[in-house]
């Protein structure tokens, strides 16, 4: 017997995350572009913007705590969130094969996990 897929019987299938993912992809924007913002003012108030000049713009610090280390750990993270959702979309739209789907599933973690753990190294050693 064929199930029904009209009106209220209808068959809804997924793992019901769209919702979640779409707000997630907004927040992660709105801090990608806060941050751009106040790294922008940073640079236009920089009075000289050679190594030590930068190297201010992610070390200054408020109150004991190291702001711009957390603003741009927050925002790398913000960017890393937000391309995995998009890139796994990709791949689950566009890619039939369900192994090879995993398979650049897979990979694609292992980068972003590599880039944010070498973001992490450089920045925290500053």
């Amino acid at each position: 017997m064929a199930q029904e897929r009209i009106g209220v019987k209808r068959l809804v299938v997924g793992a019901h995350y769209g919702t979640l993912d779409f707000i997630a992809q907004r927040v992660t924007a709105i801090i990608m572009a806060v941050y751009t913002v106040v790294l922008l003012g940073g640079i236009l108030f920089t009075p000289e913007l050679n190594y030590e000049g930068w190297r201010g713009l992610f070390t200054f610090t408020c109150l004991g705590l190291p702001v711009g280390q957390m603003l741009a750990t927050l925002a790398f993270l913000s960017l890393a969130w937000h391309a995995w959702i998009g890139v796994r979309d990709i791949w689950m739209d566009y890619v039939r094969s369900v192994g090879l789907r995993l398979f650049l599933q897979v990979l694609t973690i292992l980068w972003l996990v590599g880039a944010v753990v070498y973001f992490a190294k450089i920045l925290w050693s500053l």
